[in-house]
């Protein structure tokens, strides 16, 4: 970054300062990842000059030979890949793609069913804070006592509420999709079904996760979590969209545009495409199907170290431990992982006694540690280090005798983290791993 830093000395400066959080710091949230140089390089390249309007071969301004081909093989290898007739590679993120085939297929005020906000479901699947919300009408549904999906309650709210979309995908949730199940539900009420996979893309791709292709009538993804692409999304139609409704495409196109957007980001769709490419080899197949096995293998050795995870396990990328019986809040852990160099999440857990900003668990996963090239004993190594800070602060909160109220209360918490020394040791520990598995440039 030769010119950045002579352009912007700064901005070079604080790049810089995360390149290096990130080289000796675990990354665990399950929705980053760590693309390679190739997919860095298409995103940083000219294409991020070029204004296109439109589609391929049917654009608004001039100068369009080149990303017009561009486009055209991205959404190529995106339909070949998951077996699909149509494939839009526009939006500009998740929850732009959501946003536009609910505006695609329902009017004002009608009714969409996703999973709740506060049991794995994401913003754009109808929370009440999100402006699906505002838009439409929503109808959440939720996970059993034990932590799956409640499909008895999903038919039940459809065969009452009626909805025009069902929304199966999560954003914290650990266990299989039944997408087969779904499809059931959805041909009861005559909805459409959307399948959102944005955590679980790369794994569909591997054949380490169920594919709902034939079963659902929409798809919907971002491009940066397992598939390891750049920020960015995409909206497909499958065969069984198609005959539900053979406009079905041509209503989603004219969504994302002009209904949502203007000028693509031809440069981001470069990217993605680079990233389908890295996934149509078999080592890609591989790194995924680790992935899930050091998900589960961590899941096994925390579990047996006491922690509780919704769910008790995983069969994806993810995990969420529930903390209630370590009387900790999900802030005090996701920070005090963060000192000694593991970064994971505070998430909220289903039947949450706390509010969403001070929830009870955290949230966990495996795909940018695994394209480190970690596998099963550092997820043990990993398993332990973390059940020993939860255990450390906890000792720490009881010695100080700080009650929940005082827990959220950032200073608080800084000194609980600073009063435990396991933290310190762990944190040099961690960089020693991570400069055994170094972040590589290509895949």
């Amino acid at each position: 970054m030769k010119f950045l830093k002579k352009t912007d000395s700064e901005l070079h400066s604080l790049i810089q300062a995360e390149t290096k959080r990130q080289k000796k710091t675990l990354m665990m949230i399950p929705s980053e990842n760590i693309v390679s140089k190739a997919v860095e390089e298409a995103v940083g390249s000219p294409l991020g000059n070029k204004y296109a309007e439109g589609y391929p071969f049917k654009r608004y301004y001039q100068g369009q030979a080149v990303v017009d081909q561009i486009e055209d093989l991205v959404q190529d290898r995106v339909r070949k890949a998951f077996d699909v007739p149509y494939a839009n590679v526009q939006p500009l993120s998740g929850s732009p793609a959501n946003l536009a085939v609910y505006v695609a297929l329902l009017k004002p005020h009608e009714t969409m069913m996703g999973l709740s906000l506060a049991f794995g479901g994401h913003l754009t699947h109808g929370a009440s804070v999100s402006a699906t919300s505002v838009f439409f009408r929503s109808v959440p549904y939720r996970l059993t006592k034990s932590g799956f999906i409640d499909y008895e309650e999903v038919e039940k709210l459809a065969l009452r509420e009626k909805p025009k979309i069902i929304v199966a995908g999560t954003t914290a949730y650990p266990r299989k999709i039944e997408w087969k199940r779904f499809a059931e539900i959805a041909e009861k009420v005559d909805a459409y079904l959307m399948a959102d996979v944005s955590h679980l893309a790369g794994l569909i791709l591997a054949e380490a996760y169920p594919s709902p292709t034939p079963h659902v009538h929409i798809i919907t993804t971002t491009t940066h979590k397992t598939l390891r692409g750049p920020r960015g999304a995409i909206i497909m139609v499958t065969k069984k969209g198609l005959k539900k409704d053979p406009e079905l495409a041509e209503k989603i196109s004219k969504a994302v545009f002009p209904g949502l957007q203007g000028g693509p980001h031809m440069n981001s769709i470069a990217g993605i495409g680079v990233a389908f490419k890295e996934a149509s080899k078999k080592s890609f197949k591989t790194y995924c199907h680790q992935i899930v096995k050091n998900a589960q293998v961590l899941s096994k050795e925390l579990m047996e170290r006491g922690l509780h995870l919704v769910s008790s396990g995983t069969d994806s990328h993810l995990l969420l431990i529930d903390l209630t019986n370590k009387n900790l809040l999900g802030n005090t852990v996701a920070e005090a992982c963060e000192a000694a160099g593991i970064v994971l999440n505070r998430n909220a857990v289903p039947y949450d006694p706390n509010p969403p900003f001070y929830p009870s668990g955290i949230r966990l996963g495996t795909p940018g540690i695994t394209s480190r090239g970690m596998k099963e004993n550092e997820m043990k190594k990993i398993a332990k280090w973390i059940s020993e800070i939860i255990d450390g602060v906890r000792e720490t909160k009881q010695i100080l005798k700080f009650t929940t109220e005082d827990e959220k209360k950032r200073k608080i918490r800084q000194m609980m983290i600073k009063k435990t020394p396991i933290i310190k040791k762990i944190e040099r520990e961690v960089k020693r791993l991570c400069n055994r598995f170094p972040i590589k440039s290509t895949y």
